[in-house]
């Protein structure tokens, strides 16, 4: 039986572990505060009608819209958590000599095999990382084809699909980015619509039902494209991490591996 990979037992237990959290904090607090908050401004409005009522925190954030917004929010900064452990992991290994050979030695065809042990003599779990593959690849060409050329275009064939496998890899969290302000302005439209419900009471002088509404229209879609902002700095940072080191693992490649090659006269 094929196992689940585990990127996608992480996102689905991050998803359950955010709404825990985000829900238990509504529960808890949120809803509760601002319960108590509108309880008191409406005591004081009885009392004074030209009492100004004020704006409150727990307020603004009360609503299903938005504790769905940060449920998503969460969701989404764990996930690229997650893949930018995984990219700083993969970047320490620049800074290693995974080849293991003294400066300007050149590399022939008969070192080959040589290196591919060295490479799969690497810890099973940074075996797989972009750098190693991509070494690997390159040397196994130029092994094959004893050409220079066609180990640098194997090494930057890895480097370009890495690069777009990670860039597709970004598809669900650009996703939530997209469904965030979409979920706020399900709360506008939800709100706007609670308030066309109690016009007949603002005529009659009651307008508590409709100002009530309308603050859920317009928190939510405040809210949600807060959340927003933030989210979508921090994926154009991890999408720059990713596209850094593709293009520091090519140009390790190139000066490491791919310089030093040598074809002996006669090969």
């Amino acid at each position: 039986m094929k196992k689940l990979p585990f990127e996608l037992l992480f996102q689905v237990f991050s998803l359950l572990t955010a709404f825990i959290i985000v829900h238990g904090a509504y529960v808890t607090v949120i809803r509760p505060q601002a319960d108590a908050f509108l309880a008191r401004e409406h005591a004081r409005l009885a009392e004074n009608p030209e009492y100004e009522q004020q704006r409150n925190f727990y307020v603004v954030m009360r609503d299903y819209e938005q504790e769905t917004c940060l449920v998503l929010m969460l969701w989404a900064m764990a996930i690229m958590a997650y893949k930018g452990v995984m990219i700083y992991g993969q970047k320490r290994q620049l800074d290693l000599d995974l080849l293991q050979l003294p400066a300007g030695l050149p590399i022939g065809p008969e070192d080959t095999r040589e290196l591919k042990n060295r490479l799969e003599e690497l810890p099973e779990g940074t075996r797989g990382y972009l750098l190693p593959r991509a070494l690997s690849t390159a040397i196994s060409r130029f092994a094959a084809t004893h050409n220079v050329q066609d180990a640098a275009t194997a090494l930057h064939a890895v480097c370009e699909a890495e690069g777009e496998r990670l860039e597709s890899e970004l598809s669900t969290i650009r996703y939530i980015a997209w469904a965030i302000p979409s979920v706020g302005f399900i709360g506008t439209v939800r709100g706007i619509g609670a308030a066309l419900s109690q016009a007949n009471r603002a005529v009659e002088g009651d307008i508590t039902g409709v100002t009530q509404n309308l603050g859920v229209a317009f928190n939510s879609t405040f809210i949600a494209l807060v959340i927003s902002i933030v989210l979508m700095f921090f994926i154009h940072q991890l999408q720059l991490q990713q596209e850094r080191l593709v293009l520091d693992t090519e140009s390790y490649g190139d000066q490491n591996l791919i310089s030093r090659l040598r074809i002996h006269p006669g090969d």
